[in-house]
């Protein structure tokens, strides 16, 4: 009786252990689709004692996940709704892990002849011009949002993206992508998905370099001044973990047929 009520004692205790080290991180699809996850989440684990479960989704649900406190820490790419998340007091702090660069995808024949923009604005112009098929993620994430405000700098206003050629996903950057190959669309990715992205069928990339596709990756931790329950000791440790000397090698030497995926920049 007496080894009984210890052993479940012992029982409790671990499981206690178990469910004290388990963390919920809100990430956007496109770091998902990256293939980085594989190559982080065991690491930690080993070196942490974090169980770190991703819950996938854009930006915006990360965003809103963060906001009525059903996960413990956020990892997105969009800069404005990360300020206004942290103006809210949802957030504790911002804190910048790595980067990478959207790039716009398109057919190889490239009917609007974007591999010839001198900017991306001039890019998407030439693509509304042309009125050649667009594929857009039109789920609230980062790179939706990036898409929308690169459409808002070249002037190309909502009423002039007409369905007949304008083609909205609602979906994640891998189905995004599976779209663009299925239309034979241009698309703007992050250049990880877009790397690590099987489908590719007659699709290239043809546009990329301008300073204003830089794609910024932070790490937010949620408040726990506004939901008490949230595991932020544990998201402090992550975040450790995540702006460390290893997590750095990993991510810098993290690469697809040669290329590098994502670039460190944590201070």
């Amino acid at each position: 009786m007496i080894r009984s009520i210890l052993t479940a004692i012992a029982l409790l205790a671990s499981a206690s252990t178990l469910s004290a080290d388990t963390l919920k991180m809100a990430v956007t699809t496109s770091f998902h689709n990256s293939g980085l996850s594989d190559i982080l989440l065991p690491e930690i684990a080993k070196d942490t004692g974090l169980d770190v479960q991703l819950i996938v989704v854009g930006t915006g649900q990360a965003i809103r996940l963060g906001e009525a406190g059903d996960v413990d820490a956020i990892l997105v790419h969009s800069r404005k709704a990360e300020d206004a998340f942290l103006a809210g007091g949802f957030g504790t702090h911002r804190r910048e892990i790595m980067y990478n660069d959207f790039v716009l995808i398109g057919p190889s024949d490239d009917p609007a002849q974007i591999a010839r923009a001198e900017t991306a604005a001039a890019a998407l112009t030439a693509i509304a011009s042309a009125k050649a098929p667009f594929a857009s993620r039109g789920d609230d994430s980062g790179t939706h949002k990036k898409e929308l405000a690169l459409w808002g700098a070249a002037n190309i206003l909502e009423e002039r993206r007409a369905p007949g050629w304008y083609n909205e996903a609602g979906a994640g950057m891998g189905a995004t992508l599976n779209t663009a190959a299925g239309l034979n669309a241009y698309v703007l990715a992050d250049r990880a998905s877009w790397l690590n992205f099987g489908n590719k069928q007659s699709l290239t990339l043809l546009f990329s370099g301008d300073p204003v596709l830089f794609n910024q990756y932070a790490f937010l931790p949620v408040s726990p001044t506004k939901h008490p329950h949230v595991k932020h000791g544990l998201a402090l440790k992550l975040e450790g973990w995540l702006t460390s000397p290893r997590a750095a090698e990993l991510i810098n030497n993290y690469t697809i047929n040669g290329e590098t995926l994502f670039t460190f920049n944590a201070e």
